[in-house]
């Protein structure tokens, strides 16, 4: 069976009818999850800020796409694992596009080798904390502090944090990237705590079984236990269209009194079954 990548998103008008909801910045935006997010994002009143470590076709396509929904869409190169500049590279989002009332950590990265947990080495562990939990870390501290700076804002502001199933559920053939995830898991909850006076609500998503290219590889070995109810309770692979909803609903404050809370996304895989 082949890999379907296609995915939907919501449309909005060309004249930019609707609400205005500001600027959101999503990291690892530019295809799967991430594309199908700036998309939603767009479609429900925001300008969005597309940031990625590469800059190719799919990055243009996912500003085209932005555009298409009547909104202002950028692309901005970054590798979030290097820390340095962060504020100023903030401060350059602000400048060109507006004040950001919504970031979505959505980049990450995936164990280069799937395989025994006792042959994991520094380099390979470094790679994913450096990117997953170090990078994403002091990237939302820039933006929590740059939300600080200003006056509350007449739009819902909202950090929303990418995770997985893994920050909970354990699978030892992908050790660091469990780690990196379960470490961001309480992460996004400190910054709850810490923004909630500010009123920005901070979020954490957890998609189970998604369809993209990082689970390409394990496609076919899932495929046959998720259709048959082994993997979660709702018997199909997610979609990256499935995460952007759920995003899109925090992030417009659909779930105005909630902050520090994890939303499974995953179709009931977090479930415990007897």
């Amino acid at each position: 069976m082949q890999l379907d990548r296609s995915e939907t998103f919501v449309q909005a008008p060309m004249d930019r009818a609707g609400p205005d909801r500001g600027l959101a910045v999503v990291t690892g935006g530019r295809r799967g999850i991430g594309r199908a997010i700036c998309g939603n994002l767009a479609a429900a009143g925001f300008d969005v800020a597309v940031v990625d470590l590469v800059d190719d076709d799919s990055a243009a396509d996912t500003v085209a796409l932005i555009r298409s929904a009547g909104r202002k869409g950028a692309f901005y190169q970054r590798d979030i694992a290097q820390t340095d500049g962060n504020g100023a590279f903030i401060g350059r989002l602000e400048s060109e596009l507006g004040s950001v009332a919504c970031l979505v950590n959505n980049a990450g990265v995936q164990v280069s080798v799937r395989g025994d947990l006792l042959d994991v080495t520094e380099e390979a562990f470094d790679r994913l904390v450096d990117v997953n939990l170090r990078g994403t870390f002091f990237f939302t501290q820039a933006v929590a502090r740059a939300m600080l700076a200003r006056p509350a804002s007449a739009f819902d502001r909202s950090i929303i944090t990418i995770t997985s199933a893994n920050a909970g559920l354990v699978s030892p053939e992908k050790g660091p990237y469990c780690i990196s995830k379960a470490g961001l898991s309480m992460a996004s909850q400190q910054f709850a705590l810490r923004l909630a006076d500010a009123g920005i609500c901070v979020h954490e998503v957890r998609p189970g079984l998604i369809q993209t290219d990082m689970t390409a590889d394990v496609y076919e070995k899932y495929s046959v236990p998720v259709e048959a109810g082994q993997v979660s309770a709702i018997r199909r692979w997610g979609q990256p269209e499935d995460i952007a909803r759920a995003v899109t609903t925090l992030a417009v404050g659909a779930i105005p009194f909630s902050t520090g809370d994890i939303f499974h996304i995953g179709g009931g895989m977090q479930l415990h079954r007897l």
